[in-house]
């Protein structure tokens, strides 16, 4: 791909990645020459390996064993809770965008492949033993599972503070809903 093409597609990614960010609550950096530059190492990816692994990491070539780097990775959200940015810098924060908080660098949170794949063992048996926080927005109901909630609701664009651990755990479980009878109604009394 020569490098105008590549530019060409690199700003047509960093648009859609700043629309979906906004629709969801985040923010893409604005040091739009540095977006601008990860978004040519997303494109750049995304072509290699097709998928859009995170620019600023060695991709094991493999999707099932990158997909924990595939963009946004798994590792956004607790590096701008702890960080203000996530490790390549891509997403920031409010406070990063209004310059309220200066950015550095990230360590690295991926841990080997051995941890990474009990870990996720471990969370499919069980999430709750494994430290899985859910979160519920209290204003609209979205449900998000990650060490914090989010900085705004993606749905009902609540702030942070309107979110509350959900109990993954519950006396009785859900009742399913009636069958449905032949005639489409819900089965049940009227």
């Amino acid at each position: 791909m020569s490098d105008p093409e590549l530019t060409e597609k690199a700003r047509e990614l960093m648009e859609r990645l700043d629309r979906q960010a906004r629709q969801g609550g985040y923010h893409l950096n604005p040091d739009r020459e540095m977006t601008l530059m990860l978004c040519e190492g997303l494109v750049t990816n995304l072509e290699r390996y097709g998928y859009m692994g995170c620019p600023c990491r060695l991709m094991e070539g493999g999707k099932f064993k990158d997909l924990d780097l595939i963009c946004p990775c798994d590792y956004r959200d607790p590096d701008l809770f702890d960080f203000g940015t996530c490790y390549c810098a891509l997403y920031v924060t409010r406070d990063v965008v209004d310059g309220k908080r200066e950015t550095g660098s990230i360590p690295e949170r991926r841990g080997p492949e051995e941890e990474r794949k009990a870990a996720a063992k471990k969370r499919r048996a069980d999430p709750a033993s494994a430290g899985v926080k859910v979160w519920r927005c209290k204003v609209c109901g979205y449900l998000c599972a990650r060490e914090h909630p989010p900085e705004v609701c993606p749905v009902c664009f609540a702030m942070r503070d309107r979110f509350e651990l959900f109990p993954l755990t519950a006396k009785e479980p859900p009742k399913p809903a009636p069958p449905k009878t032949a005639d489409g109604g819900g089965g049940g009394p009227e």
